[in-house]
């Protein structure tokens, strides 16, 4: 093997590495990256879930459900704008990711609600999730528990 072989290997191995350091989580055509929430206070009852849900195949998909041990309920939310104020709504049929497209669930978007929280989501600690998409085997993620100043700009989609 000559030594430019072997750069271009090390080179292809890297690359395809990078998304498992980076916390992507993959399911055939579902990729999800920047998966986060925010801290809780004591006491407060709910937590927040956000991530990019990039949909690679030629079918949509929709996301039904949610769970994690530090919550008795996931569900899907939307908040969106109803004359002039911010409405948050349950989507109890769920998040469709059409074909090809990309989904950011962010603040004042849609988001997931993690209900009844068994205690506070601690600054820095990675909740477990599952996500169950319709006709699809489960989809074991992680949440990057930060604050929204904490971030890595890619990860702040409050603007959006």
């Amino acid at each position: 093997m000559t030594s430019r072989t072997r750069l271009l290997l090390a080179i292809g191995l890297t690359a395809f590495s990078l998304p498992a350091l980076a916390g992507d989580f993959r399911l055939g055509d579902i990729a999800i990256d920047h998966a986060w929430s925010r801290p809780t206070p004591p006491g407060t009852p709910v937590g927040v879930g956000y991530m990019t849900i990039h949909n690679h195949g030629d079918q949509p998909v929709t996301l039904v459900a949610g769970e994690t041990p530090v919550a008795e309920q996931v569900s899907i939310h939307e908040t969106r704008m109803h004359e002039g104020l911010m409405k948050m709504q349950p989507m109890p049929e769920g998040l469709t990711v059409p074909a090809g497209e990309t989904v950011v669930l962010k603040p004042h978007s849609y988001h997931l609600m993690l209900e009844r929280l068994e205690r506070p989501l601690a600054e820095g600690e990675e909740v477990p999730l599952t996500l169950q998409f319709e006709g699809l085997d489960a989809m074991d993620i992680t949440l990057d528990v930060r604050r929204m100043d904490a971030m890595p700009a890619e990860m702040d989609h409050s603007g959006h």
